[in-house]
C-alpha cells in the first residue's frame, strides 16, 4: 500500500458501494466509518442498498480522491461479503460526527433521529464490510506547469 490507509479512511470522504441489483450491478454513494478493519455503513428499510445486500452480500467499495490542481489521486478498494449487524448509538455518533462535526445541536434533524429513535422500530442497522481484499493505490502525478517539486522523481512532495 502506497500511503497511510487508516489516515485516509478516517477522513469524511464518500464511498461508493457496488452491489448486485435486479438488472445488474448497482452503485450507491454513502458515508462510512472505517473502524476495526471494517467499513460500517448506516442503513435501513428506506435505502435500496439493504435489500440488495441481504439478497447477495458480496459487494465492492471504493473511496477515492482526485485533485486536478495538485495531481493528488489516491484510492482504496475493498471487496468482500457485507453482513447486516444491529445498530449501536456510540458507533453511529462516531460516524455522523466525522461528517457533521462534534456539535450535535447543529445537526440536521434527519441525522439526530438515528441516535435518538429506537433502531429496531425504525429498522436502522449497520452494513459491516470486513474486506477479503483491500487495495490502496497512490496514482498521484505532478501537473504540467504546476511548479510542484518531486520527492523521488515519481510523486509530488506534500
Amino acid at each position: 500500500m502506497d500511503f497511510d490507509v487508516d489516515a485516509f479512511l478516517e477522513r469524511p470522504l464518500t464511498a461508493r458501494v457496488a452491489a448486485h441489483g435486479a438488472t445488474g450491478p448497482t452503485v450507491r454513494p454513502t458515508w462510512f466509518l472505517w473502524e476495526d478493519g471494517a467499513f460500517w455503513i448506516l442503513t435501513g428499510p428506506w435505502a435500496r442498498l439493504l435489500p440488495l445486500v441481504r439478497k447477495e452480500p458480496r459487494v465492492a467499495l471504493v473511496v477515492d480522491e482526485c485533485d486536478l490542481a495538485t495531481g493528488l489521486v489516491r484510492q482504496v478498494i475493498g471487496r468482500g461479503a457485507a453482513e447486516v449487524v444491529p445498530f449501536d448509538v456510540p458507533r453511529g455518533r462516531r460516524k455522523l460526527s466525522r461528517y457533521l462535526g462534534s456539535d450535535e445541536a447543529g445537526w440536521d434533524e434527519r441525522f439526530v433521529r438515528y441516535l435518538r429513535d429506537d433502531p429496531e422500530q425504525r429498522g436502522t442497522v449497520w452494513l459491516r464490510l470486513c474486506p477479503d481484499r483491500l487495495v490502496a493505490k497512490d496514482l498521484s502525478y505532478v501537473p504540467s506547469g504546476s511548479g510542484i517539486p518531486w520527492d523521488d522523481g515519481r510523486r509530488p512532495r506534500p
